[in-house]
């Protein structure tokens, strides 16, 4: 495996373990200490800043880590997509790397697809009518 830089490393570390359930119940442990320790405060504007504070804090880190790893998915989706075009007979290679056009040839590519779709479709209802047809 090739050497990552160390962002990437502590993002995938820190979004895999974001994901399991030790850190939801820690989270809410946290906020269940905060609501309890509210009446020992006197819900001062202090108390309240603390959780707004650190959630504040957590949400932000937590929208980068969680686009590096939407990112990274995303190339990996697209990399096995294109192999899987690349290595499909009949398949129209031009759609490989599709994600790196413009608007107006996915656009384009988009609507050539959707009418070798209704083509298809059509043919199959065509077929459909000429079997029942026969009975």
């Amino acid at each position: 495996m090739a050497e990552s830089s160390p962002f990437a490393r502590a993002a995938q570390w820190a979004s895999h373990q974001a994901g399991r359930s030790w850190a939801f119940i820690t989270a809410v442990v946290v906020v269940v200490v905060w609501a309890v320790t509210g009446p020992i405060f006197g819900f001062s504007d202090t108390w309240q800043l603390v959780i707004n504070t650190g959630t504040t804090i957590i949400t932000f880190l937590m929208v980068f880590l969680i686009q590096h790893a939407q990112n990274r998915d995303t190339q990996a989706i697209h990399v096995k997509l294109d192999e899987l075009i690349r290595a499909t007979k009949g398949a129209h290679n031009r759609l490989i790397a599709l994600e790196d056009q413009s608007e107006e040839e996915l656009a384009a590519a988009r609507l050539e697809l959707r009418r070798v779709a209704d083509a298809g479709n059509a043919a199959a209802e065509q077929a459909k009518r000429l079997v029942e047809a026969k009975r």
